[in-house]
């Protein structure tokens, strides 16, 4: 799993940072890539980018504020013209749909795909053989969402070489161990799938959290995720300051990471009073609370990879 940040600005856009969006790269578990909320210019953020908007298959909207949506309709329309035509899916508040279907008809802008909306409530929001993704309700200033995304245990991994000196044969034989098969070989000799298979590994987990102050649902979300994606619009000392806006200072996002034992923080959404050489002090007075800590730049890239998060470093 990878994920890249197209924008981690809060509010409006500045010349270091652009607002909100980020893509959760799915490319080897489905061939698609998921994105987490949609500001002004995000579809100029991808041309920046090896991503291809025909292979986005879910939008998930934590609220609707401009900075967080205000990219959508330019996004869908770009999509539409560049062969995208599988169906997309988007999730949200209740409101996204209509806000996204009265765009699009005054623009008189018709999309070649069908876009299907569910407007979301707690609880879990969509499920298939792979991920879970649940959703509960933040404390932000107007509903806004957080999700939790779990990739379900991964099949055995089957020791091809241990397979081998057993006798079993490349082909069909070898899928069925893989499988949790026992098989017979043509000598009658049994291979027991168990004998030649590491056992089923777990998938990552992350929380993506939308804007919000400190609070318990962003804890539960993020219950021994992997990573955790958290808002730090405010520096330390400033929770007075950040409440009634309904945001969250650095040292907050970090309490929140600490309390939910999560191993990973990234914090995202920064205000534009802090410079790109102030990262480092925020960081550092996260690092007071949670021991893993990164602040997130545009276009910046993680991967996920052996319960280890690397920067990607970009070309």
């Amino acid at each position: 799993m990878e994920l890249q940040f197209l924008g981690t600005g809060a509010g409006m856009p500045s010349k270091q940072r652009n607002t909100s969006a980020l893509v959760l790269k799915l490319m080897q578990e489905r061939g698609t890539f998921w994105l987490f909320d949609c500001g002004e210019a995000t579809q100029h953020q991808m041309l920046h980018t090896t991503l291809k908007p025909r292979k986005l298959e879910k939008i998930f909207i934590t609220h609707l504020h401009g900075d967080h949506i205000f990219g959508l309709p330019g996004l869908l329309g770009s999509r539409s013209f560049m062969d995208g035509k599988e169906p997309l899916t988007i999730y949200g508040p209740i409101g996204i749909e209509e806000w996204i279907t009265t765009t699009l008809r005054i623009s008189r802008t018709v999309l070649q795909y069908k876009v299907n909306f569910v407007e979301i409530e707690e609880g879990v929001i969509f499920e298939d053989e792979q991920f879970t993704v649940e959703a509960k309700l933040l404390q932000h200033v107007i509903p806004c969402f957080g999700y939790r995304v779990i990739q379900k245990p991964l099949p055995p991994q089957l020791l091809i070489e241990k397979a081998i000196q057993l006798g079993v044969p490349k082909g069909p034989l070898l899928a069925k161990l893989k499988k949790g098969q026992d098989v017979v070989l043509e000598n009658g000799q049994s291979v027991l799938s168990q004998d030649v298979t590491a056992g089923p590994v777990n998938g990552f987990s992350i929380s993506i959290l939308g804007d919000t102050r400190y609070c318990q649902a962003s804890i539960e979300l993020s219950r021994d995720v992997d990573i955790v994606v958290h808002e730090a619009t405010f520096d330390a000392g400033t929770e007075e300051l950040a409440k009634p806006y309904g945001h969250s200072t650095i040292t907050q996002a970090a309490q929140v990471a600490k309390e939910s034992g999560a191993k990973h923080l990234i914090v995202q959404h920064i205000s534009a009073r802090f410079l790109p050489s102030q990262a480092e002090e925020l960081r550092k007075q996260g690092l007071s609370v949670f021991p893993s800590i990164t602040v997130a730049e545009d276009f910046a890239e993680y991967e996920w990879k052996q319960d280890e998060l690397k920067r990607i470093k970009n070309k």
